[in-house]
């Protein structure tokens, strides 16, 4: 079975809940992934408001066209989880590349 995400919602402060074909569900902070041509724009809250669930990608995709694989999604939701760590977007470096953006 291929990973497709479900369900998104958007959350304060860069963050999404989101839910997957394989009945993992949970919350991820993309502040820090927000960087380069696509994703800087995002930044913005209402434009990160954009976001919506596209079942023909099987992906969360923003209204400017960024997109992000699910399989990155449910490693950095769950490694967030893992690391307890937190989305503090005022305190946020997002120069540093994410290896998995599609």
């Amino acid at each position: 079975m291929f990973l497709h995400t479900s369900t998104v919602a958007v959350l304060p402060g860069f963050r999404l809940r989101l839910s997957f074909n394989n009945g993992v569900a949970g919350e991820v902070c993309l502040f820090d992934q927000l960087w380069g041509q696509m994703f800087e724009p995002l930044k913005d809250e209402t434009t990160f408001a954009t976001v919506h669930q596209n079942d023909e990608l099987g992906t969360v995709v923003w209204g400017n066209g960024a997109d992000l694989a699910p399989e990155f999604l449910l490693e950095l939701m769950q490694r967030q989880q893992r690391h307890a760590e937190h989305c503090n977007p005022s305190s946020a470096n997002p120069a540093a590349p994410a290896s998995s953006l599609s």
